[in-house]
């Protein structure tokens, strides 16, 4: 997801503008690191408070759960920005020079307007929660709090508008269109000459034609949402409230720290020394270095989230080393670009947190993280495994030269990277060891990188490097909340017009086998992982999904297990999967060379989502065995 160098951060670009300017992007960068900082360490605080003085720090909870908001309306402003908003597009950039400069421009400013719509609908959020006098905690009103949707929006919806072009010309042309859409939207129900309904179609279809030519993510799900709630004469607030109910869930603070921790480990030498690690250990047999890379991909991936960041950030240490051992560049290119999805099903990886979320408010049944993560061990295992397995015969069937082991390297390599193959132990004790909550162990777990980074190997300076690292890390987390919250007013549309009722009805009358409905929702779950972002299509599709699959009597963990694996093969998926146009960015390839080198990881994987999907028991067991039934 991240799709500038390290060299070219948003704290670089911020100080290289205006003087006033510079200022200002300084601001609001310190706002998301200290956003962030302080969600570290209050939950930290809590559990020292805890084992110390038998209680807590008062209101840390709330002030943890805003402070998430916080980041996601700041982060996505500084995203907007940074003209780094997730799109589902890229037609604008194969246009003539003249087009691109129209697509964006229109794209731009019809995006804009529904910013401005969402910004409207905040005020009327914030205005109603302002009558009901609630306090976040030490006299702070909530809606105070809450103010900073409409603060995020109004920035968003400005860059939007400046990002429309390049010259004034162009972005007084998109300030012009945003405002005309605008307007239509206001005026014409007032004045009776086209009703709402009337306009769904064409407001839908204008939507489209935006999301087409590069309109941001978050503006098409919200855009959705808005256009139908307006023309069906429901309250177009229910979108920011949703919003906020999904920014603020007790659990959802563990999706950006264990990003933090991620990204921590990714912007220092971890990457160089973890690889270090596994060639010492595995890269002496054969098929050594396809062993290694998957293992490192795997492990970094567990800590991002996002594969982007573990192509990104390990591409150039990796590559080298396959095609040293004699690998095709066919092959170094595919296996580096599949194995870039693993490590989503192990922990403390985002996906399953957040479909353990969703699908517990989906249903009315609890399905807690820990039993996600219980399910997607074995399975997650088998995805590694059979990937090193393709790698190895993939490989050259002999080198001449054989390279022996070499138990001091090995033993000196595990020695200096101690600190960080500890990482893991120090997530899983926190997670599973019963004395601290899921937030607790997350602000534990990116504190100890931090810690590993800053002070141990010394590779991130404090007031130069971390702050930057932070930025990068709530612009991306900014970015995908900001979709995850108006995809919940999606979803809220969705629900209140009774789809997955009717879905449940049609479904059931018209797929009578449990094993043909497995094999649709692969196929179905393969074309969204193309076409959404693996976050977005959780919080849209899991609430359709989950009540078919209970009329099955499928099991919920199994569900989203296979939910995870197919939404990971998603990524591999031409034409569009992700990490076919990241892997292009990093390597310099055409985006055709990139898919057809993949194409034989992409076999090996689909073979280990079907494997997943129809023996449950390979998800099931664990979290049965050890729930004790």
């Amino acid at each position: 997801m991240i799709e500038t160098p390290a060299s070219t951060t948003a704290e670089d670009r911020c100080c290289a503008g205006h003087p006033a300017w510079a200022a200002a992007c300084r601001v609001e960068n310190l706002l998301v690191v200290g956003a962030l900082a302080a969600m570290a360490i209050l939950p930290c605080m809590e559990i020292v408070a805890r084992l110390a003085f038998k209680r807590g720090v008062p209101a840390s909870v709330p002030i943890v759960q805003h402070l998430v908001l916080l980041v996601c309306m700041f982060g996505g402003a500084i995203a907007a920005r940074e003209n780094r908003l997730l799109a589902l597009s890229a037609l604008r950039s194969h246009l003539p020079l003249h087009w691109t400069n129209i697509a964006a421009s229109f794209s731009n400013a019809f995006a804009a307007a529904i910013t401005v719509y969402l910004s409207f609908a905040s005020v009327q959020f914030v205005t109603a929660s302002r009558k009901m006098g609630k306090e976040l905690a030490y006299g702070i009103p909530l809606w105070v709090v809450q103010s900073v949707i409409v603060i995020g929006l109004a920035l968003v919806a400005l860059r939007l508008i400046w990002h429309g072009g390049k010259t004034w010309r162009g972005r007084l042309a998109t300030l012009v269109g945003a405002a005309l859409v605008v307007a239509v939207g206001l005026l014409c129900p007032d004045t009776g000459l086209i009703t709402p309904e009337r306009l769904r179609w064409p407001a839908l279809a204008a939507l489209l034609v935006a999301t087409a030519l590069g309109a941001p993510i978050f503006t098409a799900l919200g855009g959705a949402a808005l256009i139908l709630l307006w023309s069906g004469g429901e309250a177009i607030a229910a979108i920011p409230t949703n919003h906020y109910r999904l920014t603020t869930n007790p659990t959802l603070p563990t999706i950006p720290l264990f990003t933090l921790a991620g990204y921590f480990l990714a912007e220092g030498g971890a990457a160089r020394r973890l690889v270090a690690v596994f060639d010492a250990l595995f890269g002496t047999i054969r098929g050594g270095p396809a062993i290694v890379t998957v293992l490192v991909c795997a492990f970094f991936t567990s800590f991002t989230g996002a594969s982007g960041v573990t192509i990104l950030a390990l591409g150039g240490l990796l590559l080298p080393i396959l095609r040293g051992a004699g690998y095709s560049e066919r092959s170094s290119l595919g296996l580096l670009t599949g194995a870039g999805s693993l490590g989503l099903l192990f922990p403390p990886c985002l996906p399953p947190i957040l479909y353990s979320i969703v699908a517990s408010s989906s249903t009315n049944t609890s399905l807690r993280m820990e039993e996600m993560f219980q399910g997607g061990l074995v399975p997650g295992l088998i995805l590694v495994g059979m990937c090193a397995w393709w790698g190895v015969l993939a490989g050259p069937k002999s080198t001449g030269e054989t390279r022996r082991f070499d138990a001091r390297a090995a033993l000196a390599a595990v020695n200096n990277a101690k600190w960080e193959l500890l990482l893991p132990v120090v997530a899983l004790v926190a997670l599973f060891g019963g004395f601290a909550t899921p937030v607790e162990a997350a602000a534990l777990t990116a504190l100890y990188a931090f810690f590993a980074e800053t002070v141990i190997y010394r590779d991130l300076r404090l007031w130069r490097d971390v702050p930057r690292v932070m930025t990068e890390c709530g612009l991306l987390i900014g970015g995908v909340l900001l979709i995850l919250g108006v995809a919940l007013g999606f979803t809220h549309y969705l629900i209140d017009a009774q789809i997955p009722d009717q879905a449940v009805a049609w479904v059931t009358g018209t797929i009578k086998s449990k094993y043909l409905f497995l094999l649709v929702v692969n196929i179905f779950l393969l074309v969204v992982g193309c076409l959404m972002d693996i976050y977005s299509a959780i919080v849209v599709v899991v609430p359709l999904l989950v009540p078919i699959a209970q009329a099955f009597g499928i099991d919920m963990i199994h569900l989203g297990i296979m939910f995870l694996a197919n939404l990971e093969l998603g990524y591999l998926t031409p034409p569009v999967g992700m990490n076919l146009f990241l892997s292009s960015y990093r390597f310099g390839k055409p985006i055709g060379e990139v898919a057809r080198a993949t194409l034989p990881v992409l076999a090996v994987i689909l073979a280990g989502v079907l494997l997943i999907t129809y023996v449950p028991a390979l998800t099931t067991w664990l979290p049965h065995w050890l729930r004790g039934n």
